[in-house]
């Protein structure tokens, strides 16, 4: 009654979902087979407000509306309310991912509707735990990506976004962080780019100390096998203890039913390394219960935007975000698919609520295995890594204490 298996929707509301296929790695291809852009570019003046998505003490992307609509396993509906912290005694620094639709190789500085999207889905609600500062960037486009599948790639410049960012970074140290710490937050191109932020900017020098934490998600870190050490970063390992600060939580997500395939664009290694995973669940390893915080409407193919039928009978909900307490599990696991999250879904046909979740990337009506759950990587442990921060901000504190 309740299996809404058969016809999955293509991901989670929002603009910056139209990424689809579009996403992490294929700016490397774009790289290798695009006739690369040398022109010099102007620099961004990140002291003009505008060149900021989000900043502490103003209206602007990160003052949405995050209420959720819990729903329990028996179909009762219940509302939980969200507030920001304006004392937070931390800092969060988030790079999205690939969102633009702008037609042109690289984004402009302009905001549009997908990355005031992503902004809502993926980092708004840090603003509980810490300040938030988001900078525009001008990253590799959508429609850039698809002319490079298409055979006739645009003329990229591979370190525009990455330099962008320096910029940014180096503004927020000098002008903002007041020896504050701070959490890096990135996902799929925005991981890419603060991995190379923390390699030639972060590790083994003194701005290493204030990292909290990096929140490298939709990633392909590598670790050497059973190290949490080595490989993409020298000096960042991975988080294994709730209190253990300075590391890194990383990892790709894919259903316990639809593991990694040969051809999959996340979990795998490289050479003698592989992907690095942590649940933030769970970080010392097995099985844990996800804290998801999931968009309560769906995008279709179409670009049709449909509220999801999370009940039976369907119930009227009203706020962008649910929750759906006992649903879902995850573990990391490395096996002959791979090192990746492994999500379960516990859906009970004896009870009113929904026994899947949307969130795979689907094209043509068939969903693409080898992107995993990637659109809603981020979503599925929100609040398993608010709790994480809190818990790294206290230990963290606590080490600053005469």
């Amino acid at each position: 009654m309740k299996n809404h298996n058969q016809n999955r929707p293509a991901c989670l509301s929002g603009r910056w979902c139209l990424l689809l296929s579009f996403l992490f790695f294929m700016p490397v291809l774009v790289w290798a087979s695009a006739e690369t852009s040398t022109a010099q570019v102007e620099k961004n003046d990140y002291s003009k407000p505008e060149n900021w998505l989000c900043r502490p003490g103003r209206q602007d992307a990160c003052t949405v509306d995050l209420s959720t609509t819990v729903i329990a396993a028996d179909g009762r509906l219940s509302r939980e309310d969200w507030k920001a912290d304006p004392q937070a005694p931390i800092d969060c620094f988030y790079v999205y991912p690939t969102v633009s639709m702008d037609p042109t190789p690289h984004s402009d500085m302009i905001p549009g509707p997908e990355e005031r999207s992503v902004i809502q889905q993926q980092f708004a609600r840090f603003g509980s735990v810490c300040r938030l500062y988001a900078p525009l960037y001008r990253q590799i486009t959508i429609p850039a990506l698809r002319a490079a599948l298409s055979g006739k790639p645009m003329p990229v410049d591979p370190t525009l976004n990455y330099r962008d960012i320096l910029d940014a970074w180096n503004y927020y140290l000098k002008n903002d962080n007041q020896g504050r710490g701070v959490v890096l937050i990135g996902h799929s191109q925005g991981s890419l780019v603060l991995t190379q932020l923390i390699q030639k900017e972060i590790e083994g020098k003194p701005i290493q100390s204030q990292i909290v934490s990096a929140l490298l998600i939709g990633s392909r870190v590598q670790v050497p096998p059973g190290k949490d050490v080595g490989g993409t970063f020298k000096h960042m390992p991975l988080c294994r203890k709730e209190d253990q600060t300075g590391c890194l939580v990383t990892f790709a997500s894919f259903r316990s039913t639809v593991p990694p395939p040969a051809n999959s664009r996340f979990g795998k290694g490289f050479g003698e390394t592989i992907a690095a995973c942590n649940n933030p669940a769970a970080l010392s390893g097995g099985q844990a219960p996800l804290k998801a915080y999931l968009a309560s409407s769906v995008r279709q193919e179409t670009g049709e935007v449909r509220p999801f039928p999370w009940v039976t009978p369907p119930q009227e909900i009203t706020t962008p975000f649910v929750r759906l307490p006992g649903l879902l599990t995850g573990q990391c696991v490395v096996n002959e698919h791979g090192s990746y999250l492994e999500v379960t879904v516990h859906g009970d046909p004896q009870d009113p609520r929904t026994d899947d979740i949307p969130g795979d990337v689907v094209v043509g009506g068939k969903v693409q295995a080898d992107w995993g759950l990637h659109l809603i990587d981020v979503h599925l442990v929100m609040g398993d890594l608010l709790d994480l921060v809190r818990s790294q901000t206290r230990a963290y504190l606590k080490g600053k204490t005469p």
